[in-house]
């Protein structure tokens, strides 16, 4: 499979170098220069498959030219060793709802899903090349966590993470921060999630620096982020047997929605796929009616989710316009310039796909109250979104993408119900353990500096 920049499709790339290049040089996104459609006789063959199985034959189509099948297969079954549910994800009910839970692997947080996969995968790449690998991901809270689990003690690897300065739980900070691995750096920047990417992106598009570092990133930009959790769209359907499904996934950065968005495209009957998102509405503001004008970031009880620019929407915003590229371009200056409007036109063509809500702290704390007396389930803040969108859109019979464990999320659970959830026993120590980060301004120069000091 060949792969192309959302901002200019003439120039080709495989998956090898998209993967470690992580972001275009041009600034684009990497997208499939073609996408695989299953037909109905090809999905009743994936129906019966476990989650691996069903992982290996998608993550095959677009990976095949750098990974073979039977090395995907194995790289895949050792990635999931680790997590709490022999299937990797587990459903359970909310009233009439169903609840996707993609918080069982070893962070607590949907983002295992894909990066145990990619920190494996970033190992069977060193190990047919002898060279070094500098991580640079930006977190609001989940990212981080997950990539520096999937990192941590791997050779001819570092991780930089950069995470907002008190903008996270500190639950989320501590199971970052607690890692004693000499190849693992946290950076606590004074600004907000929008900040750190931004300063990620621009260390990227430097490509002096990003070059001489031999920079890669695992942030949601990653197509092979995207592959990962397409996967737990398909097994969705297969599991719960439906004509068609719909999804209401808690989004910040977009790149679990598109995931979904990418399953449609490929064959998979999803009827609706719903953005659910907290007080930053922007892509609420952005679906429901072409206002994709940023706006102050609000600090809330769902931080992963307190984004206003959702670096995955270019990706959409690429296949809204028929696939052309300097159109893209020509738009993402626009949001860079913060004055960009969605055209009627496309934005009829969003709406044939997608919904979305969104859901004040009031409404999220009495979700997650609610579920607690009627349904005796803790909900985290993200998923209550999740839950609390789907309702307001009527859409009872949908499934919850479930993106986190609550344990890590207590002040908003103490709020809403005064109880919280334990850290599974395997976490509790990282509670007491002494923490290591770097408080840096919001400068991309004292970023670069800190981490050429490391390499």
């Amino acid at each position: 499979m060949k792969y192309i920049s959302t901002r200019n499709s003439s120039k080709e790339y495989n998956f090898e170098q998209i993967f470690i290049k992580g972001l275009a040089d041009d600034g684009g996104l990497f997208v499939p220069k073609s996408l695989k459609k299953f037909n109905n006789d090809e999905l009743n063959k994936l129906k019966n498959l476990d989650y691996n199985g069903l992982s290996t034959e998608i993550i095959n189509l677009f990976s095949s030219d750098f990974i073979s099948k039977d090395e995907l297969s194995s790289l895949i079954k050792k990635s999931y060793l680790t997590f709490r549910e022999k299937d990797v994800v587990k459903f359970s009910n909310v009233g009439e709802i169903k609840l996707l839970e993609l918080f069982h692997g070893p962070t607590l947080a949907f983002k295992d899903v894909a990066m145990q996969f990619i920190g494996n995968l970033y190992e069977y790449y060193l190990s047919k090349n002898d060279q070094k690998i500098n991580i640079v991901v930006a977190t609001s809270g989940d990212t981080g966590a997950a990539a520096i689990d999937a990192i941590k003690g791997k050779s001819n690897l570092n991780i930089f993470v950069l995470h907002p300065n008190n903008r996270i739980s500190s639950v989320q900070r501590k199971i970052m921060t607690t890692i004693d691995e000499k190849n693992v750096f946290n950076i606590a920047i004074d600004g907000n999630f929008d900040d750190c990417q931004n300063i990620v992106k621009s260390m990227f598009y430097d490509l002096e620096f990003s070059k001489s570092i031999n920079m890669s990133g695992v942030n949601s930009i990653n197509w092979a982020r995207i592959i990962a959790q397409a996967v737990y769209y398909f097994y969705s359907y297969f599991k719960l047997d439906q004509e068609t499904i719909s999804f209401s996934v808690p989004t910040g950065n977009f790149g679990d929605v598109f995931a979904g968005y990418l399953a449609k495209k490929m064959g998979l009957p999803i009827d609706k796929l719903i953005v659910a998102t907290n007080e930053n509405d922007i892509l609420h503001r952005a679906i429901s009616k072409g206002d994709y004008v940023s706006k102050q970031v609000k600090e809330t009880l769902s931080p992963s989710m307190d984004i206003q620019l959702a670096s995955n929407f270019e990706r959409l915003i690429y296949y809204v316009n028929n696939s052309d590229s300097k159109i893209t371009a020509d738009i993402m200056k626009k949001v860079k310039q913060n004055s960009y409007n969605i055209e009627k036109s496309n934005l009829d063509i969003i709406q044939k796909d997608f919904l979305s809500e969104s859901c004040n702290e009031r409404e999220t704390l009495e979700i997650i109250k609610k579920n607690y007396e009627e349904n005796n389930i803790i909900l985290d803040p993200h998923t209550a979104v999740g839950v609390g969108a789907a309702k307001k859109l009527s859409f009872n019979d949908c499934v919850v993408l479930s993106t986190a464990h609550p344990c890590k999320f207590p002040d908003a659970t103490n709020s809403a119900i005064n109880k919280h959830e334990k850290l599974p026993d395997e976490l509790q120590h990282v509670l007491d353990k002494n923490e290591n980060f770097q408080v840096l301004k919001n400068s991309t120069e004292d970023v670069k500096k800190f981490v050429k000091s490391k390499v």
